[in-house]
């Protein structure tokens, strides 16, 4: 089923703003990670602890299932499919993979934003690094914009059969 010209147009603006947007806070949540393990002063590290969870649950979360539900209904609405080209298939593993990461990791983040708010300046200096989970999530967000952007060659096995029916009229 493909959708009409002004529907898609809707779609794929709210696929593009909420992955655009959750790359963007991506970033964002990786500054405040460098502030967090850079920063000497307690109330910078409590402050950046408190936003990386508001940050993550609050606008993080949600742009992730917009982008993943988006991106489902833009590959069963338009003419690339679901499953007809390697690079869809990619880029929705990917983003699945990715949605079940940070759903996983949020929980801890919250535990470590109550840690960080109750810890005296000691307590503060032993929280974990939080760089290697937002700035994983960010290199796999950049290779899916790449996908996004190339759209390698490549149909599957079911694209390619689609293919030949539209070719032969069928």
């Amino acid at each position: 089923m493909t959708m009409k010209p002004g529907l898609r147009k809707f779609a794929l603006t709210a696929h593009v703003t909420s992955s655009v947007g959750w790359l963007g806070t991506v970033i964002a949540y990786v500054a405040l990670g460098i502030a967090a393990k850079i920063s000497h002063n307690p109330q910078t590290v409590r402050a950046t602890w408190i936003a990386m969870e508001l940050t993550g649950w609050y606008v993080i979360v949600p742009l992730a299932l917009a982008s993943l539900l988006t991106g489902i209904i833009m590959s069963l609405g338009t003419p690339w499919g679901f499953f007809r080209h390697y690079w869809v298939i990619f880029k929705l593993l990917l983003t699945v993979f990715s949605t079940i990461v940070l759903l996983l990791h949020m929980p801890l983040v919250s535990t470590l934003a109550s840690v960080a708010v109750k810890a005296d300046s000691a307590g503060l200096r032993g929280l974990p690094n939080e760089l290697f989970h937002p700035v994983g999530g960010l290199l796999v967000l950049l290779i899916i914009v790449t996908l996004s952007v190339y759209k390698p060659r490549g149909l599957t096995t079911y694209g390619w059969r689609k293919q030949q029916k539209h070719r032969n009229g069928l």
